[in-house]
């Protein structure tokens, strides 16, 4: 992806339709820095840019775009198993390449290959997902989740009170097996002065080999955002606009309920710990929102997806819903769209009883929040 131009200085003092306005200037424009393969290719790729434009603003373009998600058949259509794609990404990344060429007059956006780095995985023990060669058969296509309590009912207080604490000591060595030693580590507010005591730690046997992997796992991002770089790079250059995502979010229940307490977990503390739990996700929403603000991809970006899980029709009533899903999902919704970010939600799963709630935002803008949980568009 071309970098983007810096923010206007009044920045702060811009309403959220001109930041919206400004992103979306700014990624038309970054056409004049890529180098076209030919005249053709940058008319395209300028067509495309301003169809999607309309699209987003709730115009009607020349044509309907197409963006397809066509999951793993590019790889299979090429003779090409999820496995072999899992751990030699360029194979993968040039079967994709190859079903955009074909597809080059149907399609909006470049479909690219996406996926887990598996090798990144296995260098760190992940254990939130299991994948083919890893807790899967090698001929699976597609991966899971790992579903566990990776938070306990008795560390609602950890959580709330100090959440990197929480993170850096409790959570990840749990995750993955490379951050068992952080255990051993003192919580980092401890450090004042005398340092020594503290990063004793650092010279334990498992600790130094922690760090080595950690080493390891860097150059292993390195090589594949390298390669997806490439591709993406390319793939612009043939005319395909690459849609400038701030990157991926997650409602703050989904965060407490699939990442740390797990179904039966968080469907307990509901009835059990309501008020731990209603805590807990203003800290989790507090959280995401800087997460993705202050991402390098935020600057720029246009789009902050979210995959919406336990919210869906059957999961929870709703009166839960009101009350434990929508009010910290909102506030994050409202403080993207108030940086002119578009905030696109992945339903997965029947929504059709939450539709109205969707609805109350305004095309593009705010919510008016009233304290009876309910908004005013």
């Amino acid at each position: 992806m071309t970098t983007g131009s810096i923010r206007p200085a009044n920045w702060s003092q811009m309403t959220h339709e001109q930041k919206r306005e400004w992103r979306f200037q700014n990624w038309i424009a970054s056409a004049d820095n890529i180098n076209f393969v030919n005249t053709n290719a940058e008319q395209s790729y300028r067509t495309r840019v301003k169809r999607l434009y309309d699209v987003y603003n709730v115009r009607e373009p020349d044509r309907v775009p197409v963006s397809i998600r066509a999951g793993v058949v590019p790889l299979y259509s090429n003779g090409i198993d999820y496995h072999t794609a899992l751990y030699d990404t360029d194979k993968a990344h040039q079967a994709f390449s190859k079903f955009n060429a074909e597809h080059a007059a149907e399609l909006e956006s470049y479909f690219g290959f996406t996926s887990i780095p598996a090798r990144l995985f296995d260098i760190l023990d992940y254990r939130l997902y299991a994948y083919p060669g890893h807790g899967m058969p090698e001929s699976a296509p597609a991966f899971q989740f790992v579903e566990s309590e990776y938070m306990k009912a008795g560390e609602y207080e950890d959580l709330i009170t100090d959440p990197s604490d929480f993170w850096l000591r409790t959570y990840l060595p749990r995750v993955f097996g490379a951050f068992g030693p952080f255990r051993q580590f003192g919580r980092l507010t401890d450090i004042v002065e005398i340092v020594n005591v503290h990063f004793g730690a650092l010279a334990s046997p498992d600790m130094i080999t922690t760090l080595q992997k950690l080493i390891e796992a860097g150059n292993e991002i390195a090589r594949s955002n390298e390669i997806a770089a490439k591709y993406e790079g390319e793939a612009e250059a043939y005319g395909y606009p690459s849609v400038w995502g701030t990157g991926f979010a997650k409602a703050p229940f989904d965060t407490l309920g699939d990442t740390l307490r797990g179904t039966n977990g968080i469907m307990m503390d509901m009835y059990r710990h309501p008020d731990k739990v209603l805590k807990a996700l203003d800290v989790i929403a507090d959280i995401t929102i800087k997460s993705v603000l202050t991402s390098p991809s935020a600057r720029n970006g246009l789009i902050a997806t979210f995959p919406l899980h336990k919210g869906a029709d059957g999961w929870m009533s709703q009166k839960q819903f009101l009350t434990f899903y929508w009010p910290s999902l909102r506030k994050v919704i409202n403080a993207f769209i108030n940086e002119g970010i578009i905030v696109s939600l992945f339903a997965e799963g029947s929504y059709n009883t939450r539709l109205e709630l969707v609805n109350e935002f305004q095309r593009g803008g705010p919510l008016d929040v009233r304290p009876d949980g309910h908004g005013q568009g």
